[in-house]
C-alpha cells in the first residue's frame, strides 16, 4: 500500500493503478463501517484508494474540529489490512491553499435536516468531495447509508457536475446493540454509550409500525419523539419522516417509502442515525 500527501505524488501513484478504481473518502479514526466500504470496493474493483482528511470547511465555529479523534498510524494499518492500494492524506494547505476561493453548493437537498442545523456544512462537504474526486479520478466512490443526506447531496453533485463516477451507498454498520458505528462514539462515557441506543430503538419502533401498516408521517415522528424524550440523557435536535429522494417531510407515505432520520445529543455528543422504509 502506498501513502501520498501532495497532488503530484497522488497523480503519479494513481496513474499506476488499474481500473476500475474504487474510492473511499474518510475523515480517519476508522471503524468497521469504514472498513466495510473498503472491502466492498476491493470486491468490486481492480484497485482501491482511500483518503484521510479532517475537512475543516464542513465544521461550524462551535463544532468539534480540534477535538475530532485522529490516529493516522492505526488508520493506515487498518486500510492496508482491508486491501487498500493507495491512501491520500492531504494537509489543509494542499486542499485549501491561501488563495482558495471556489466553492461547490448543492441547493435544494441541503436545506432540510442536517443542512438546517449546520449552516455551511454541506458546502464544505460538496467542495471537498469534488476536490477529492478530481484528485483521485475514481470509477466508483463508496459512502455509508448512516450519512443519508450526505450521500444524497454527493449523488446530486456527481450528476449535476457530470463526474463519470458511480456512487455506491452501503448499509449502515452497527454495534450488536444497534448503535450506528461512528468516530464520535468515542466521546461517550459508559452511561452515555448505553443511552445512545435510544436512536436505534426509536427508529426500529417506527419501522415496526410502518410494517404493520402505519403510513401517517406525523404518527411515525411522534413514535420516535416519544422514545427519544423518555431517555433522560438524550436531547432531541430534529426528527424526520421524509421522502427518500427529495428529503421533504411527508404527511402520508406513498409508494416511494420514506427516510426516517434524527439528530440527538447524548451528553455533549451529537449523534445521527436513519432507516429507510421501502
Amino acid at each position: 500500500m502506498k501513502t501520498v500527501t501532495t497532488l503530484p505524488e497522488l497523480r503519479t501513484a494513481r496513474a499506476e493503478l488499474p481500473s476500475p478504481l474504487g474510492f473511499v473518502p474518510t475523515m480517519g479514526y476508522l471503524h468497521d463501517g469504514h472498513i466495510s466500504l473498503v472491502k466492498r470496493a476491493r470486491a468490486e474493483c481492480a484497485s482501491v484508494a482511500a483518503s484521510i482528511f479532517v475537512n475543516p470547511t464542513q465544521f461550524g465555529p462551535s463544532e468539534d474540529l480540534e477535538a475530532y479523534p485522529r490516529d493516522l498510524p492505526r488508520d493506515l494499518s487498518l486500510l492496508e489490512a482491508a486491501g487498500a492500494d493507495l491512501v491520500w492524506t492531504p494537509t489543509p494547505e494542499v486542499m485549501y491553499p491561501p488563495d482558495f476561493q471556489t466553492w461547490v453548493e448543492v441547493e435544494g437537498l441541503t436545506q432540510p435536516l442536517e443542512g438546517a442545523q449546520r449552516p455551511g456544512h454541506f458546502r464544505g462537504v460538496a467542495t471537498v468531495v469534488a476536490k477529492l474526486f478530481n484528485g483521485v479520478l475514481p470509477d466508483k466512490a463508496y459512502f455509508g447509508q448512516k450519512d443519508a443526506q450526505q450521500a444524497a447531496v454527493i449523488r446530486q453533485m456527481t450528476v449535476d457536475l457530470n463526474f463519470p463516477i458511480e456512487i455506491v451507498v452501503c448499509p449502515t454498520v452497527r454495534e450488536p446493540d444497534g448503535l450506528a458505528m461512528s468516530s464520535r462514539n468515542s466521546y461517550l462515557n459508559p452511561e452515555q454509550r448505553q443511552a445512545a441506543t435510544v436512536l436505534y430503538r426509536a427508529l426500529t419502533a417506527a419501522q415496526a409500525e410502518y410494517q404493520e401498516g402505519q403510513r401517517d408521517g406525523k404518527a411515525l415522528r411522534g413514535t420516535m419523539e416519544t422514545i427519544i424524550t423518555a431517555e433522560p440523557l438524550a436531547r432531541l435536535q430534529y426528527i424526520s419522516c421524509a421522502h427518500p429522494t427529495t428529503l421533504q417531510e411527508l404527511d402520508e407515505i406513498g409508494d416511494d417509502g420514506a427516510l426516517l432520520s434524527m439528530a440527538v445529543y447524548v451528553g455533549k455528543t451529537r449523534l445521527i442515525d436513519n432507516l429507510v422504509l421501502d
